[in-house]
């Protein structure tokens, strides 16, 4: 049973790509119904229309809270009949009205291995404090920042000096570590159903 899932980006969408590209050769079981930005302009938008993936973009300054820019989300994921939201590289955090309607259903990736280096640039907040390891954390989405439960990690050796080929290194792990980490989720819960 295809699971159909939402990608919420605000950047690149390298992340969104690999998922994509994994679902294109069987490796995972899984639809993207949708993207949802709130940067209209971010590269994750041409890369979605590449795969003739519909976008809803959005700028949360429209909106008078957070609350009513998430009901509106949440709206368009029920049209689309979306089961679970997929975080990749979503640069804001999830409200209390979101995490309602998808409780335990929604999955981020995070570039450390949690709970170190929560929050913003956990890539630079690594090299700053001069750790030998990092990593990539997959997990579901609670209130906290970057504190939900953990899925699943791996180690990435941090290439001292050199920010760029840390960031590449840790990329090729995210674009592994999330898509297989994602199958086994949705085959547990397909279990589950059946």
């Amino acid at each position: 049973m295809t699971t159909k899932i939402a990608v919420f980006a605000s950047g690149s969408g390298s992340n969104f790509q690999a998922i994509q590209q994994a679902i294109d050769i069987g490796k995972l079981d899984a639809q993207i119904e949708i993207v949802i930005t709130d940067k209209p302009d971010a590269v994750v938008v041409k890369r979605a229309k590449n795969f003739n993936i519909p976008v809803f973009s959005f700028s949360p300054k429209r909106f008078e809270t957070k609350g009513a820019y998430e009901q509106e989300i949440i709206e368009i994921l029920k049209e689309h009949q979306v089961e679970w939201v997929i975080l990749a590289g979503y640069m804001r955090l999830i409200g209390h009205t979101l995490l309602s309607a998808f409780s335990n259903r929604i999955v981020n990736i995070h570039p450390s291995l949690l709970p170190s280096f929560p929050g913003k640039d956990a890539i630079g907040q690594a090299m700053e404090h001069g750790v030998k390891v990092t990593g990539v954390t997959v997990h579901l989405v609670d209130e906290g920042m970057d504190t939900g439960p953990i899925l699943s990690q791996a180690a990435v050796e941090v290439v001292e000096g050199n920010r760029a080929a840390t960031e590449a290194r840790i990329h090729a792990v995210e674009h592994e570590l999330y898509t297989s980490t994602l199958q086994k989720l949705f085959e547990n819960e397909n279990k589950l159903v059946h």
